[in-house]
């Protein structure tokens, strides 16, 4: 756990972070320029620019502000060879660790405000050490007056009021930088980020999120939701059940058949989303997922990224998940119209890439025998294309926000199978919400 500091809540002081960062990277890359040619070495912006040292300071600033400001930075590094050269997904992919939590003090006073100044008569122990922080928020241990194990998250002050000018200074931080391609059009990305991000810091609308799941799920015993306590929840902070599971990256030691088994679980419960509820919970971090090694379940936690699909949607994606399996490139192609692709003007070369590119990303599913993911490239293979169809030929479009929020799910189940080493039959899966 990072050392506690105190969230910038004020909208003056957040831009002065970013403004003051955007100052040190300048003056970083000059310093480095001038070494390197008193070394009479070449170099480009880039190199200049992702140094040990200006990683260091993006990905400190960013995870002293926490907020949108940090949340941005993990959306974005997770379309990596998509929208965003590999250099800076390296750089935003430092962000995916814990961020600092907030001080003591600064906790009381939001506990304060959200339960009243006898808060603590609603907790028979309370926990100050988090025992996770993330970008929004840090969660607790306690326990109910009336006995019930809790887990207490509680919102960083400030994150909503300055998600919208957050995402804009990270914006043009990463523009003036040269970082994000100068002809690329994200402006509807960002617009739909900051919805996202509206929604994730609404805790009462991840409560009801995670009723809806556990309705879903209830009658499913391989997997445990908690149940949110209405009476203590606000719109910023989220009493839950507390429930026992290690992290599902701690499984890497365990045997082949149990990490097997979880990624199934994994695969099934995207496929469940997708195609029965069209209720997808679409961040792929992979803290959202522990499992318990005493009952064989898997727990799912943080529910704030979820997002309702509808039907014309879920049928497309079965369209093309099918079209690829059986290698049917006009079905795949009309498909992904259907989704919302190709509705900008493209060179029939620009649109062959990316077909092409679709087929990569479905390989696991064109294998009839369990696909092994930890003894496959295809990450890279993925990565290495879309960056190809981005810098080589010249495919900045920006595809549907339903689209990117739907691939970053699919994407960090990838990169958690191919962690957990895991050999996962995904056709057969999916097979069942085909016939």
């Amino acid at each position: 756990m990072a050392s506690s500091s105190k969230v910038p809540s004020g909208r003056l002081a957040r831009f002065s972070s970013l403004a003051g960062l955007a100052g040190k990277l300048a003056g970083g890359m000059l310093a480095e320029g001038a070494r390197r040619m008193a070394n009479g070495e070449k170099s480009n912006r880039l190199d200049l620019l992702l140094t040990p040292s200006n990683i260091k300071r993006v990905t400190d600033k960013l995870a002293h502000m926490r907020g949108a400001a940090m949340k941005l930075g993990q959306l974005l590094s997770m379309d990596a060879g998509d929208l965003i050269p590999a250099e800076l997904a390296e750089l935003l992919a430092r962000l995916r660790d814990n961020a600092n939590p907030m001080l003591p003090k600064q906790l009381a006073t939001v506990l304060r405000t959200e339960l009243g100044n006898d808060w603590q008569r609603h907790f028979a122990d309370f926990e100050f050490k988090p025992m996770a922080a993330a970008s929004i928020g840090q969660v607790h241990r306690a326990q109910h007056d009336k006995g019930q194990r809790l887990a207490v998250k509680v919102q960083y002050p400030g994150v909503k009021q300055s998600i919208e000018s957050d995402v804009d200074n990270v914006a043009s931080l990463l523009k003036i930088s040269g970082l994000l391609p100068a002809g690329m059009d994200y402006g509807a990305l960002l617009d739909e980020a900051k919805i996202q991000l509206q929604r994730e810091a609404d805790y009462l609308q991840e409560a009801d999120y995670m009723t809806r799941f556990y309705h879903h799920l209830q009658h499913d015993p391989r997997y445990v939701v908690p149940q949110p306590n209405t009476e203590l929840s606000t719109a910023n902070i989220l009493v839950m059940d507390f429930v026992e599971g290690v992290p599902v990256e701690s499984l890497q030691a365990e045997p082949q058949a149990l990490r097997d088994q979880v990624m199934v679980l994994l695969f099934e419960l995207f496929f469940k989303e997708l195609f029965e509820f069209r209720l997808v919970q679409t961040d792929p971090n992979f803290a959202n997922y522990r499992y318990n090694l005493s009952t064989k379940q898997l727990v799912l936690l943080d529910f704030g990224a979820c997002r309702d699909y509808s039907e014309a949607f879920s049928d497309a994606y079965r369209l093309l998940f099918g079209s690829a399996l059986n290698n049917q490139e006009a079905g795949v192609e009309q498909a992904m119209r259907d989704i919302g692709f190709f509705s900008q003007d493209i060179a029939a070369s620009q649109r062959e890439r990316i077909l092409q590119l679709v087929q990569l990303a479905c390989e696991p599913l064109q294998h009839s025998e369990p696909f092994d993911f930890g003894h496959s490239d295809l990450a890279n293979r993925i990565r290495e294309a879309g960056t190809a169809l981005s810098l080589q030929h010249n495919y900045w479009h920006t595809p549907p926000a339903d689209a990117i929020f739907l691939h970053r799910k699919i994407g960090g189940l990838y990169l958690l199978a191919a962690r957990l080493k895991a050999r996962v039959n995904v056709r057969a899966l999916l097979q069942a919400y085909l016939d």
